[in-house]
């Protein structure tokens, strides 16, 4: 797979977001990251950039659990902006509740759900998933 330009991470823990930016650097991942600590501030950035056909990232990692608007209420909220471009979101949680798991299934713009934390496995299994949904 080829390096991705831009991904975004929507997590308000600092030491996952930290733990997963080097990751995906050594990995050779993605050149560019986009940080939001929660959903409301990942949504007033994204819906817009998403309305105007702009310069949107490749992936979004979204935490489940975060203050303000968690990752259910984004998702909800995106899935009522039209959207041109496929999106790509995996759901990266602490979370091993079958019913997240299950949650996150119930989302048509979830690619799917990886319990934390980030790996190299993990990103290569990342890399397959968005490389067979672009075949």
């Amino acid at each position: 797979m080829k390096k991705l330009d831009l991904v975004c991470i929507i997590d308000d823990d600092p030491i996952y977001v930290f733990g997963a930016k080097r990751v995906m650097k050594y990995t050779d991942f993605c050149s560019n990251f986009m940080i939001f600590t929660n959903g409301q501030e990942a949504l007033d950035t994204l819906g817009p950039l998403i309305k105007s056909g702009g310069h949107f990232p490749a992936v979004i990692l979204l935490d489940i659990n975060m203050p303000v608007l968690d990752g259910w209420g984004f998702l909800d909220e995106l899935s009522k902006v039209p959207h041109a471009k496929e999106l790509t979101i995996f759901i990266v949680s602490s979370s091993i509740n079958e019913d997240d798991r299950a949650k996150a299934q119930s989302y048509e713009l979830v690619t799917s759900f990886i319990v934390k934390p980030l790996t190299k496995s993990s990103l290569q299994e990342m890399a397959r998933q968005i490389t067979s949904s672009t075949d």
